[in-house]
């Protein structure tokens, strides 16, 4: 006996969605998609439902109510309502629903005007409230929908609302010349009212609009800051004494510094300045180095660096950071001076230091990263060494302050035994430079130039 095989089973049917391009709301294509039948047939079934006692337009407006708008692609997260609010995709309607609706309104007021010119004591009152209702449709329309719609400009509405105003009061004005009886003066003051609204309508809309935005933006101010203070009282105090305890050398330190550091970026988005600048960038590459070294660098800068990058200084001072991350950890100082005629940048570790006249030849980070990266840009790099810590001082002129007669002697110092070099001052403020004074070392001379074919170190600097 043989067996027939299953019949395989159909595929679920797509959830219904309305389309972003559209003729009016999208509603006969997501449903014509839904069922699996042609769109041209669900638009005849719409119309004619609607000439059987509205059925047709009341399910129309049901579905267009209910049904969410198709995700696009890559966009998960995409608004799904007919106009975004501060972002999402757009709909896009190729029905002109706010110019038909305005001719409407215009054959409705010339039929009143008809109504009260050739048959006189007759009542236009349902006329003119159907010129109302359609001006004030499409103005509506303009509005709520076309005001969203990257094809209909700000020009389009505006002409939309111009002629919807003109409209009324023309119709008004020529009701109250054809028939001054005192219910045609009703009729004809209210459809002036109602032009002076359609003019106003969109200003009110706006003012609207905005206060809504600003009660929103305030409530989630103050829900993000109570958020930030509980986090500030519990969470944020507790990783803070975890990398006290810890030391800054330690894994543990590290990780905590990392979830800090991640809690007050979520807490703090969209409040930092423009990162466009030097000082940025240089906190930012400390910040990068922290999470992937056991080491903690509080950055110091004084002068004005808006909008002033330096990508050769930058640069060296990350290697420099990078060294003392990698062979010193700990707590490392970074010292930025900003004044009219030159940079400079001090990082300092408090490691054991190193004999730089032993750096075999190979090692190429401080000699090429660092040294001769600030060479080539003009500059000059000096690494002082000791018992007590590596300095690596980088100093760059700025406009005219160079000499005519090229970059200066890259240096890279050792001072005596006996001599210790003073520490970077420690002033560290988050996001913003601090008047501090000078740091000692920008005008300490290095102890001893090497010679051009001595190798320069590529140690713990």
């Amino acid at each position: 006996m043989t067996q027939t095989p299953p019949a395989p089973e159909s595929a679920p049917a797509p959830a219904m969605r309305r389309p972003r391009a559209a003729v009016l709301g999208g509603v006969c294509a997501g449903l014509a998609d839904h069922l699996g039948v042609p769109v041209g047939r669900m638009r005849l079934l719409a119309i004619v439902l609607t000439f059987l006692g509205g059925a047709g337009a009341l399910l129309y407006l049901w579905l267009w109510a209910l049904t969410p708008l198709e995700i696009p692609a890559g966009g998960g997260a995409a608004v799904h309502r007919s106009f975004p609010a501060g972002g999402g995709v757009a709909v896009h309607r190729s029905f002109p629903a706010a110019p038909v609706l305005l001719g409407l309104a215009g054959v409705s007021a010339l039929a009143s005007l008809v109504i009260a010119v050739g048959e006189p004591g007759a009542d236009p009152a349902v006329e003119v409230l159907l010129t109302m209702a359609f001006a004030g449709g499409a103005v509506t329309w303009s509005l709520l929908f076309d005001r969203h719609d990257p094809r209909r400009s700000d020009r389009y509405g505006f002409q939309v609302r111009t002629a919807s105003a003109a409209l009324l009061l023309l119709t008004a004005v020529l009701l109250l010349l054809t028939d001054p009886r005192a219910q045609t003066a009703v009729l004809s003051v209210v459809m002036i009212i109602a032009g002076i609204g359609v003019l106003v309508a969109p200003h009110v809309v706006r003012l609207w609009t905005e206060l809504l935005a600003e009660r929103s933006t305030r409530f989630r101010q103050e829900g993000r800051a109570e958020v930030a203070a509980h986090l500030h009282d519990s969470v944020l105090q507790t990783l803070a004494l975890i990398q006290n305890r810890a030391g800054a050398s330690s894994e543990i330190a590290r990780i905590a510094r990392a979830q800090e550091r991640e809690l007050r970026d979520w807490l703090f988005a969209g409040t930092t300045p423009s990162d466009a600048d030097f000082a940025a960038e240089l906190r930012e590459a400390a910040s990068e180095l922290e999470l992937e070294h056991p080491v903690r660098f509080e950055v110091v800068t004084v002068g004005d660096f808006t909008d002033r990058s330096f990508p050769a200084v930058l640069a060296a001072a990350r290697e420099a950071m990078l060294n003392a991350a990698r062979h010193v950890g700990g707590d490392v100082s970074v010292y930025v001076e900003l004044s009219a005629s030159a940079i400079d940048v001090f990082v300092r570790d408090r490691g054991a230091g190193f004999d730089v006249s032993s750096v075999p030849d190979g090692r190429l980070g401080v000699r090429e990263s660092i040294v001769g990266r600030m060479a080539r840009h003009g500059g000059r790099a000096s690494v002082v060494s000791s018992d007590s810590g590596t300095e690596v001082r980088l100093h760059l002129p700025l406009g005219g302050a160079q000499s005519a007669a090229g970059p200066p002697a890259v240096q890279v110092a050792a001072p005596p035994a006996a001599q210790v070099p003073q520490p970077v001052p420690a002033h560290h403020v988050a996001g913003g430079a601090q008047q501090v004074p000078a740091h000692p070392a920008a005008v300490q001379p290095a102890a001893s130039i090497l010679p051009a074919n001595q190798p320069t170190p590529g140690g713990s600097a």
